[in-house]
C-alpha cells in the first residue's frame, strides 16, 4: 500500500511539476512547433523513389524552404511538390545525391542564394556540412531512429516545453538549450555570435512559414537581421570555380537522364541585398551561372510581381510567399517551363 502511495504521489508531482513548466512557456508566447531536423527531412527525401518525370522537387537553402509554399504550389499545378530545401547550406550536396543515387527525372527547382550556392565544395565548411549531414542520415538512419522521429511527432505537436531544434535557436527552451545559454565567458577570443532566435513555424510536411511575430515586430526582426550582419562580416571569400564545376557536371548528369532544372533567386532586401550585390555581383555569378547552365532561370528583380520586401531582409513573410509562389508559378507557366501534364 505504501508503494502504491509513493508512486501516486511521484506521478502526481510529476505532472503537476510539468503542467506548471508547460503553463509558464505558454504564458510567454511561445506555442508547440516542428522541429525541422534531419529526421523530418529524411521522411520527404524517402518520397523521392516514388515520383514520377511529372514530379518536382524543391532544393536550395532557407529562401527556397520559407518562399516557396507547397500548398499554393499544388494549388496553380495540380502537383504537390518534395521539400527538400536545407537552411543554411548550399544546394549543391543534396542535388548531387538526386542526381547521382536516385533514378529521378523529374524538375528539381534550385534556389540560389548567392552567399551559399557559390560558397564551397569543402566537406568540413558549414555551408557543405549541414546538408552532406541529412543526405547522410537519410542513407544511414535505423528503424529505430525512424520509429523515434514518428512517436516525437504528436509530443511535438502538442507540447512547448519539446521545442527544440538541430538550429540551436537562443529561443529554444528544451533543457539541452536551457543548459548551453548557462554563460561561462568568452575564452576563445573569437566575436560572440549575436542572438538568433526561431522565426520559422513548420509543418510535417516540411512547409514552412515565417512566424507573425517576425513578420509584425520591427525590433524582433532587427535581432535577425544582426545575424545576417554577423555572416556577412565573417564569411569566407566564395568559390566560384570549384561550386559551378560541381553544379555543372551533375547538371549534365541530369540532363542526360531526362531530367530538368528550373533555377530561381528568391528575394531579398535591405542592407542584405545591398552586401549580396557588393559581395557576389548578378553579372559575375548569377548571369555566368545561367549561361552555362543553360536552363530555365528566374530572378525576381526581373519580374514586379516577384518583388517583396523581406521583414528580416532574407526572407518572405508567410502572406507574401503565398503571393511569391502563385506568381511564380503562373510566370513558369506562361513561359512554357511547366508544361507537364499535372499542369494544365
Amino acid at each position: 500500500m505504501n508503494l502504491k502511495k509513493s508512486l501516486f504521489v511521484a506521478v502526481l508531482i510529476s505532472a503537476v511539476s510539468l503542467g506548471a513548466w508547460e503553463f509558464y512557456w505558454r504564458s510567454k508566447g511561445f506555442y508547440p512547433n516542428i522541429d525541422d531536423n534531419k529526421d523530418l527531412w529524411a521522411v520527404q527525401s524517402a518520397k523521392v523513389e516514388h515520383l514520377t518525370e511529372d514530379d518536382f522537387i524543391l532544393v536550395g537553402s532557407s529562401r527556397v524552404l520559407f518562399d516557396i509554399q507547397i500548398d499554393e504550389w499544388e494549388k496553380q499545378t495540380g502537383a504537390k511538390p518534395i521539400q527538400l530545401a536545407s537552411p543554411g547550406s548550399s544546394p549543391l550536396p543534396i542535388f548531387h545525391d538526386l542526381v547521382n543515387n536516385t533514378d529521378f527525372k523529374g524538375t528539381i527547382l534550385v534556389g540560389v542564394t548567392p552567399g551559399l550556392f557559390f560558397s564551397t565544395t569543402f566537406p568540413e565548411a558549414s555551408p557543405w556540412k549541414r546538408a552532406q549531414t541529412k543526405v547522410n542520415h537519410f542513407h544511414e538512419r535505423t528503424y529505430a531512429q525512424q520509429l523515434n522521429h514518428y512517436l516525437s511527432l504528436p509530443l511535438q505537436s502538442s507540447l512547448v516545453m519539446m521545442s527544440g531544434s538541430e538550429e540551436e535557436w537562443s529561443d529554444d527552451i528544451d533543457l539541452k538549450a536551457l543548459l548551453g545559454k548557462i554563460s561561462i565567458g568568452n575564452r576563445t577570443g573569437e566575436p560572440d555570435f549575436p542572438p538568433f532566435n526561431n522565426f520559422n513555424d513548420t509543418r510535417v510536411d516540411r512547409n514552412t512559414e515565417m512566424t507573425a511575430r517576425t513578420a509584425n515586430d520591427t525590433a524582433f526582426a532587427n535581432s535577425i537581421k544582426k545575424v545576417w550582419g554577423f555572416f556577412g562580416k565573417n564569411a569566407p571569400p566564395p568559390d566560384k570555380k570549384s561550386t559551378m564545376a560541381f553544379f555543372l557536371e551533375d547538371l549534365k548528369k541530369f540532363k542526360a537522364k531526362g531530367g530538368k532544372v528550373i533555377l530561381v533567386r528568391c528575394p531579398s532586401s535591405g542592407g542584405l541585398k545591398m552586401g549580396e550585390d557588393m559581395a557576389l555581383p548578378r553579372a559575375k555569378f548569377w548571369d555566368d551561372l545561367v549561361r552555362q547552365a543553360q536552363v530555365k532561370s528566374y530572378y525576381f528583380e526581373d519580374y514586379k510581381q516577384l518583388q517583396f520586401d523581406c521583414p528580416e531582409w532574407s526572407h518572405l513573410s508567410a502572406p507574401d510567399a503565398r503571393k511569391f509562389t502563385a506568381e511564380l508559378v503562373k510566370i513558369m507557366k506562361a513561359d512554357g517551363t511547366l508544361s507537364n501534364p499535372k499542369t494544365n
